[in-house]
């Protein structure tokens, strides 16, 4: 999915551990989310989510939204896709280093 925004009013330092919002894809449809975790890689910050209708059958197969929060004109925190590869692989590698560390 790319260029999600988020639907929910809550800003990111509000998230919770398991707390579902939602996103709209590029599409118009409505996605439902669970937020796993937050963490800043190069000074900037990023969110991991689980996708809620993803199987649980095969955990090792889990798929992982990685979203940068940006701020937008008004301050406002927004959350948007990472189109360069090599910045969302750097992200995911922290995120498993920090993961596999609880």
């Amino acid at each position: 999915m790319s260029n999600l925004e988020k639907n929910a009013e809550e800003e990111n330092d509000l998230l919770e551990f398991g707390e579902v919002i939602e996103l709209t894809d590029e599409e118009g449809n409505e996605v439902k989310f669970t937020y796993e975790a937050s963490l800043e890689v190069d000074g900037k910050e990023y969110v991991v989510l689980l996708p809620q209708d993803q199987s649980s059958e095969d955990e090792d197969s889990e798929e992982v939204v990685i979203l940068r929060v940006e701020k937008g004109e008004n301050g406002e925190e927004g959350l948007e896709s990472i189109e360069d590869d090599e910045e969302e692989e750097k992200v995911f590698q922290e995120f498993l280093k920090t993961y596999e560390e609880e």
